[in-house]
């Protein structure tokens, strides 16, 4: 991950996909997307989708060998792995792998109290990678059972609202904390009751939210390319967005922002 004048410490700054099938992911995601994808430096299990000739997440065929379910990882930049990971355990949650060298950065995935999986990133970002800019996810959204106590967890590792220069703002709107860096939205915590829900692949996680032009179209592509459909299209505040599950589980929904909504709304 070469560095980028747009990575802030403590704000995301990458999303993966650990799957069981890398063709046939590449295969889904680039008919409901629009992705191509491109070979990289880690070997033929793993590569890395480009939309518009720039960099938008990696996808990476890991769930099987190490026995994990499939689904989409969010990075968070950080300057030290070493103390992100001595932080996260000093607060009772899991680092599950590394830091491990990887490239040029160091890399590491952990799991918050709640059991919601995260990674962080030491080393700089991708240039052109911004949540909320261009290809990249709309946003971040954490579905937890408590999103205060799951802001203090992350606030107290990534530094937000501290007094570090740049330091990612965090507001409070009810049930929800939002997280801003560089004046916009690039992640949400929401509350709610995750332990009651009967399917038993729905737990405290992140959520990527990509932008397509026409969600209904995406859909359609996505049930034809073998997907399934979690949520059916529909109209929020927000935009128009549905949430669509690959054909080996992974969950995210896609988006249609819209035009006349305050950036920040």
């Amino acid at each position: 991950m070469p560095a980028s004048t747009h990575t802030v410490p403590g704000a995301p700054c990458w999303v993966s996909l650990m799957t069981r099938d890398l063709e046939a992911a590449q295969s889904f995601y680039g008919a409901v997307l629009g992705w191509s994808f491109r070979e990289t430096s880690l070997g033929s299990e793993f590569s890395v989708a480009v939309a518009d000739g720039v960099p938008v997440a990696g996808i990476g065929a890991l769930a099987h060998t190490m026995g994990v379910p499939v689904s989409w990882t969010a990075y968070f930049a950080v300057e030290s792995a070493d103390l992100t990971a001595s932080r996260i355990r000093e607060r009772s949650a899991t680092v599950a792998v590394g830091p491990l060298s990887i490239g040029k950065g160091r890399a590491a995935l952990a799991a918050d109290p709640g059991g919601a999986v995260f990674g962080f990133w030491e080393g700089g970002g991708v240039p052109g990678w911004e949540v909320g800019r261009g290809k990249a996810p709309a946003w971040l959204e954490l579905r937890t059972r408590d999103a205060f106590a799951a802001a203090i967890f992350y606030g107290q590792v990534f530094d937000w609202a501290s007094d570090r220069p740049g330091a990612p703002e965090v507001e409070y709107e009810q049930d929800a904390v939002r997280v801003k860096a560089g004046g916009h939205t690039v992640a949400f915590l929401r509350g709610g009751g995750v332990e009651a829900d009967p399917d038993p692949q729905v737990r405290p996680r992140w959520h990527v939210y990509f932008v397509v032009e026409d969600v209904d179209a995406a859909t359609d592509a996505a049930v034809v390319a073998g997907g399934t459909v979690t949520s059916r299209p529909a109209d929020s505040r927000i935009g128009r967005e549905a949430t669509l599950r690959d054909p080996h589980g992974g969950l995210f929904t896609v988006t249609a922002p819209r035009a006349d909504r305050p950036e920040e709304s």
